[in-house]
């Protein structure tokens, strides 16, 4: 196992052509074509806007408890953009290896790069959506704390190599139940629901089942990343950020060995 882990750098070139062939035949045909990187996120951040600003205003208040919660849509957005990346990225990934049957049944090609590209090409479109929403920070003068903005590359990462771990277990597990993929489905929309996303984590109603929710991993992600970029002062969430990051690697590590355990009956299930 740690022989072939070691060899995912060798596959970096293959792992990059991969994920520019998937991005560009995501948009192949299309008039505007990787222009819609831009333009989903953007509808999608004014329809928020629309609608919790005029049809449903959103009446939070901030976390000292005292001040009102201005601009609910950038809030929802701080944290819809990264469980988009790690939703889609799983969804993709599942069947990755299913879908990619012809590549994997030639005898040189690693099977585990097919889940690393869904995972790598949706944290692309990830970075893309943030453009749209730094400008309409920029625009509402809701500026993130500038100390803060150093733990972003941490949240980052440790959501990659999360959600990779999660992407390498699922697609090993999906090419031998087929069921995963309708259960998967099914499960992220409780797990949406289950995180401080639509709604603040500082809640009352969030704070008496908060030892519930210190089980919710995305809970710390999605946390992690409205401190960063939403809401003023110090990142509160930054231990148990680390402390993530740490579990990640750890079951980055026990993904991939059973990943590589059934990787010689890929090519038969397929």
């Amino acid at each position: 196992m740690w022989h072939n882990l070691a060899q995912l750098a060798r596959y970096r070139g293959l792992i990059q052509s991969l994920v520019a062939r998937e991005l560009k035949a995501r948009y192949r045909g299309s008039v505007l074509g990787f222009f819609w990187s831009f333009v989903n996120p953007l509808l999608l951040l004014l329809v928020y806007t629309f609608v919790f600003t005029y049809i449903l205003p959103a009446k939070f208040k901030n976390p000292d408890g005292q001040s009102d919660m201005d601009y609910y849509a950038l809030f929802l957005f701080c944290g819809l953009l990264p469980w988009t990346w790690f939703s889609s990225a799983l969804l993709e990934a599942t069947g990755a290896l299913i879908t990619g049957g012809n590549l994997i049944k030639k005898v040189l090609f690693p099977a585990e790069v097919l889940p690393i590209v869904s995972v790598l090409a949706n944290m692309v479109h990830f970075f893309l959506g943030l453009i749209i929403l730094v400008v309409f920070l920029l625009i509402y003068r809701h500026v993130p704390d500038l100390p803060g903005l150093v733990w972003f590359p941490i949240a980052v990462a440790v959501q990659l190599v999360f959600t990779l771990a999660l992407a390498l277990l699922l697609s090993a597990l999906t090419v031998h139940f087929r069921d995963i993929r309708d259960l998967l489905s099914n499960l992220l929309t409780f797990w949406f629901f289950a995180t401080p996303i639509v709604y603040p984590y500082f809640l009352e109603s969030v704070a008496r089942f908060r030892w519930l929710f210190n089980f919710n991993p995305f809970f710390h992600l999605a946390t992690s990343y409205q401190e960063i970029l939403y809401f003023p002062g110090p990142v509160g969430h930054a231990k148990w950020l680390l402390a993530l990051g740490g579990a990640s690697a750890a079951l980055f590590v026990f993904a991939y060995w059973i990943f590589d355990r059934l990787r010689d009956s890929f090519a038969e299930a397929v």
